[in-house]
Protein backbone atom coordinates (compact mmCIF):
# COMPACT_ATOMS: atom_id res chain seq x y z
CA UNK A 1 0.00 0.00 0.00
CA UNK A 2 1.08 3.41 -0.71
CA UNK A 3 1.42 5.73 1.75
CA UNK A 4 4.45 8.03 1.57
CA UNK A 5 4.29 10.92 -0.73
CA UNK A 6 7.12 12.94 -2.86
CA UNK A 7 6.78 16.17 -4.20
CA UNK A 8 8.76 18.21 -7.23
CA UNK A 9 9.36 20.92 -8.78
CA UNK A 10 8.47 21.63 -12.67
CA UNK A 11 7.99 23.97 -15.25
CA UNK A 12 3.60 24.77 -16.78
CA UNK A 13 5.23 23.30 -19.74
CA UNK A 14 6.90 19.83 -18.02
CA UNK A 15 3.56 19.77 -16.05
CA UNK A 16 1.81 19.36 -18.88
CA UNK A 17 4.15 17.38 -21.42
CA UNK A 18 4.05 15.04 -18.53
CA UNK A 19 0.19 15.06 -17.96
CA UNK A 20 0.21 13.94 -21.94
CA UNK A 21 2.30 11.47 -21.67
CA UNK A 22 0.61 9.55 -19.05
CA UNK A 23 -2.82 9.95 -20.63
CA UNK A 24 -0.86 8.67 -23.67
CA UNK A 25 0.59 5.69 -21.54
CA UNK A 26 -2.97 5.35 -19.90
CA UNK A 27 -1.77 6.10 -16.59
CA UNK A 28 -2.23 8.42 -13.94
CA UNK A 29 0.79 11.55 -13.65
CA UNK A 30 1.74 9.56 -10.56
CA UNK A 31 2.03 6.32 -11.75
CA UNK A 32 3.61 7.44 -15.02
CA UNK A 33 6.17 9.45 -12.46
CA UNK A 34 6.88 6.78 -10.53
CA UNK A 35 7.69 4.23 -13.22
CA UNK A 36 9.84 6.75 -14.96
CA UNK A 37 11.85 7.19 -11.75
CA UNK A 38 12.43 3.27 -11.99
CA UNK A 39 13.11 3.17 -15.14
CA UNK A 40 10.49 0.98 -16.17
CA UNK A 41 9.27 0.72 -19.67
CA UNK A 42 6.40 3.03 -20.13
CA UNK A 43 4.48 2.13 -23.39
CA UNK A 44 2.14 4.11 -25.07
CA UNK A 45 -1.32 3.01 -26.19
CA UNK A 46 -2.12 2.79 -29.59
CA UNK A 47 -4.77 5.34 -30.88
CA UNK A 48 -7.55 4.67 -33.09
CA UNK A 49 -5.98 5.50 -36.44
CA UNK A 50 -2.54 3.82 -35.21
CA UNK A 51 -4.71 0.58 -34.87
CA UNK A 52 -6.77 0.83 -38.08
CA UNK A 53 -3.26 1.03 -39.57
CA UNK A 54 -2.15 -1.49 -38.12
CA UNK A 55 -4.54 -3.73 -39.23
CA UNK A 56 -4.57 -2.68 -42.63
CA UNK A 57 -1.20 -3.57 -42.86
CA UNK A 58 -1.94 -7.36 -41.70
CA UNK A 59 -4.26 -7.47 -44.46
CA UNK A 60 -1.82 -6.35 -46.98
CA UNK A 61 1.14 -8.90 -45.43
CA UNK A 62 -1.61 -11.42 -45.71
CA UNK A 63 -3.05 -10.58 -49.41
CA UNK A 64 0.83 -10.18 -50.92
CA UNK A 65 1.19 -13.67 -49.18
CA UNK A 66 -1.50 -14.98 -51.29
CA UNK A 67 -0.52 -13.38 -54.33
CA UNK A 68 2.92 -14.91 -54.01
CA UNK A 69 1.69 -18.33 -52.94
CA UNK A 70 -0.30 -18.09 -56.31
CA UNK A 71 2.63 -17.37 -58.68
CA UNK A 72 5.25 -19.89 -57.18
CA UNK A 73 4.66 -22.31 -59.92
CA UNK A 74 3.82 -19.66 -62.90
CA UNK A 75 6.19 -16.97 -62.40
CA UNK A 76 8.68 -17.91 -59.42
CA UNK A 77 10.59 -14.50 -60.25
CA UNK A 78 7.84 -12.93 -59.03
CA UNK A 79 6.56 -14.83 -56.31
CA UNK A 80 10.01 -13.95 -54.96
CA UNK A 81 9.02 -10.13 -54.85
CA UNK A 82 6.12 -10.21 -53.59
CA UNK A 83 6.93 -12.75 -50.47
CA UNK A 84 10.00 -10.40 -50.17
CA UNK A 85 7.09 -7.53 -49.66
CA UNK A 86 5.36 -9.39 -47.63
CA UNK A 87 8.32 -10.33 -45.60
CA UNK A 88 8.72 -7.02 -45.45
CA UNK A 89 5.72 -5.87 -43.90
CA UNK A 90 5.68 -8.23 -41.44
CA UNK A 91 9.08 -6.92 -40.28
CA UNK A 92 7.34 -3.41 -39.72
CA UNK A 93 4.40 -4.98 -37.90
CA UNK A 94 7.03 -6.88 -35.48
CA UNK A 95 9.05 -3.63 -34.58
CA UNK A 96 5.03 -1.89 -34.50
CA UNK A 97 4.58 -4.05 -31.46
CA UNK A 98 7.83 -3.08 -29.73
Amino acid sequence: MKQEHIQFRCSIYEKKMLKLKAKRAGLSLSEYCRGSALGHSIIERLTLEQLEHYSMLVKYKNNFKRISNMFKKRNPKLAKEVGELANEIRNHLQNFNR
